[in-house]
């Protein structure tokens, strides 16, 4: 028996369940789900499942694309039995792929050979060819969304479809995508960024609640909660697309608690790279980031 098929022996006729556990938890009767607003919905297929491709190269970081597969993976219909999604990865070739921290991925299409997605997801990667670009902007003038997670942003921007639109990203590249891109609105403090058929979320996790609020969008708020309920996910940021405020202000570096001009991150003064600009000694989280800095220090400091 498969793992989906453990995690649905109870069925999608007690998608109450998966409604904020409360004072009712635990008694015989759970309070009905009440019909919630969906804020640019979609339509799924009549038939078959909504193809997703994950689009992967070297470094892409495993939870900005594991955690949207595990929530698409994981949801269930009221009455269907079939998935809602059909799940598979894409990259340049079939060479095998490195991944964050040593994992080795095979991807089950090269972008000569994907079938055509209806949504595509951008995680946090190396940096595109110009063919992935080309595909990216080709596929996307069919899909329903077409998401970047985390700095995956970076990949989806340079396609050009971003342009004109707000986005988000990891709190540590809000400054490097604004200059980068100056044509795209950066939100700050966003969990995640609907921009209608593109979309953005902030780093990491964060990609969870953007992959829920999409379910949302197709299938409705209560099979959105049973998703997060059968995953333990207890983060309501996917309800609340600004529920990430403890990033909306730029962080203040200070001569006892420094930090990297260019992503804000603490930096350890021991080993950091440094420079020097105006008299006043900058430290960097990385020697890429001391690198930006030195090219145009005064952009940076701008905020």
């Amino acid at each position: 028996m498969k793992r989906r098929d453990l995690l649905w022996i109870s069925t999608v006729a007690g998608l109450t369940a998966a409604l904020p556990r409360d004072a009712n938890a635990g008694t015989d009767t759970a309070p009905e789900p009440h019909p919630v607003p969906i804020h640019n919905p979609l339509r799924p297929p009549a038939d078959g499942p909504i193809p997703v491709a994950f689009l992967l190269s070297d470094q892409a970081v495993v939870i900005d694309f594991a955690g949207p597969w595990e929530v698409f993976e994981n949801v269930q219909r009221p009455g269907r039995d079939a998935p809602a999604f059909q799940l598979y990865t894409v990259a340049e070739t079939l060479a095998p792929i490195q991944a964050s921290g040593g994992m080795t991925i095979v991807p089950t299409y090269s972008i000569a050979t994907a079938p055509a997605p209806k949504l595509i997801v951008i995680p946090a990667q190396s940096d595109p060819s110009p063919a992935v670009l080309d595909w990216i902007r080709t596929a996307t003038r069919s899909t329903d969304i077409t998401m970047s997670i985390c700095t995956g942003a970076f990949v989806l921007a340079r396609t050009g479809l971003l342009s004109g639109k707000p986005a988000t990203t990891h709190h540590g590249a809000f400054s490097e995508l604004a200059m980068a891109f100056p044509d795209i609105s950066i939100k700050r403090g966003a969990r995640f960024v609907d921009a209608g058929n593109i979309s953005s979320s902030g780093g990491l996790s964060a990609g969870i609640d953007l992959a829920l609020h999409v379910v949302e969008r197709y299938f409705g708020r209560a099979v959105a909660l049973h998703t997060a309920d059968m995953l333990e996910y207890q983060g309501q940021g996917w309800m609340n697309p600004d529920s990430n405020q403890a990033y909306a202000k730029r962080r203040v570096s200070t001569a006892t608690h420094p930090l990297c001009p260019v992503c804000d991150m603490d930096i350890d003064r021991a080993m950091a790279p440094k420079s020097s600009y105006r008299g006043r000694t900058y430290y960097f989280c990385m020697l890429p980031h001391k690198t930006l800095f030195d090219a145009d220090p005064a952009r940076f400091l701008a905020g």
